[in-house]
């Protein structure tokens, strides 16, 4: 099965790189890397999550590029970035610090986002050197730093050791994913999307979801059951927006509020009513706009703003 399998037109396309490079992890891991957009405009990273690619932020690439310089990359293993022998959060921040030191100058700043094992990623390098050199602000999109397993509804029973097995079982499956069917499609959505997705939304995150080799989705699922970084949240000390899905199954709104709670600089909190676990193809316009935000406030022109981040929880109507 092809590793690029997503849509190749409409809306959740994935729009041409400006340019391509190749950027080489602690351990040699050569993640491939995305360059979107205008050389001479404020920077943004974006770092995707388990089992998908760059390929899940075409609308925020697309939005973006036409005023900023947007970096994207394939996590190891996703997308064009090879395999590897090294599975772990500190192999993610690894490959974040490469990246970063590979698209942009020295000092260079870049307002961040990551979305799911991609917040993730941002909450491992939080203290990282090369990280801190570059981070500006960040955005976490359905992420959690802890008890992902455990507090994870993809399984409707009540929470508990029976619940939170199963759930183990589903989502650390060796079992392929086979070609994109109506039944695939159903059951994508009931676990990562809100009841309202329509069907192209859904046949774009399929397509993305099942070009991940089974291998390297079983690898980071086991990294993911084991995921402490609760005191990486205290080490992120860069102005953080934080955005959910107030029906994401996979890192429910507990653990946006949770983040929210312990963030030094938390730039507040927005609940999506009724979306899942995909927000940034689910509400792209709302994620590109908190990255405008962000990028406004803390990167457009160099010196930080003196905006108050106050952890208030704002709620989006008809995301």
């Amino acid at each position: 099965m092809s590793r690029l399998m997503s849509v190749a037109d409409g809306p959740y396309a994935h729009p041409a790189p400006v340019r391509e490079l190749t950027a080489v992890s602690a351990d040699g891991a050569r993640l491939h890397v995305e360059v979107h957009g205008v050389d001479d405009g404020p920077v943004v990273v974006l770092s995707h999550g388990w089992t998908c690619s760059t390929a899940f932020w075409a609308a925020q690439i697309r939005d973006l590029a036409a005023d900023h310089r947007v970096v994207a990359y394939d996590q190891r293993g996703h997308g064009r970035s090879p395999s590897s022998s090294a599975y772990g959060t500190d192999v993610l921040a690894d490959d974040l610090e490469a990246v970063l030191a590979a698209t942009l100058a020295p000092g260079e700043k870049a307002v961040i986002a990551g979305h799911s094992m991609g917040g993730m990623t941002v909450l491992a390098a939080s203290a990282r050197p090369g990280f801190r050199e570059h981070a500006a602000a960040v955005l976490l999109c359905s992420t959690g730093s802890s008890r992902l397993v455990a507090e994870a509804l993809v399984v409707p029973m009540r929470a508990g050791r029976l619940r939170t097995w199963l759930t183990r079982r589903a989502l650390s499956s060796r079992a392929p994913l086979g070609p994109v069917t109506p039944v695939s499609r159903r059951i994508l959505k009931y676990a990562t999307m809100g009841a309202g997705s329509p069907a192209v939304m859904v046949e774009a995150c399929a397509r993305i979801v099942h070009a991940c080799p089974r291998k390297v989705r079983y690898l980071w699922a086991r990294v993911l059951d084991g995921v402490q970084l609760e005191a990486a949240v205290r080490e992120l000390l860069v102005p953080t927006a934080v955005v959910v899905g107030t029906a994401d199954r996979l890192t429910p709104p507990v653990h946006a509020r949770a983040l929210a709670a312990v963030l030094p600089k938390c730039h507040g909190v927005t609940e999506l009513p009724g979306l899942g676990h995909m927000t940034p193809v689910e509400a792209p316009g709302v994620v590109s706009g908190l990255i405008r935000e962000l990028v406004v406030a803390y990167a457009q022109s160099g010196s930080p703003s003196t905006q108050a981040d106050d952890g208030s929880v704002r709620i989006e109507e008809g995301a």
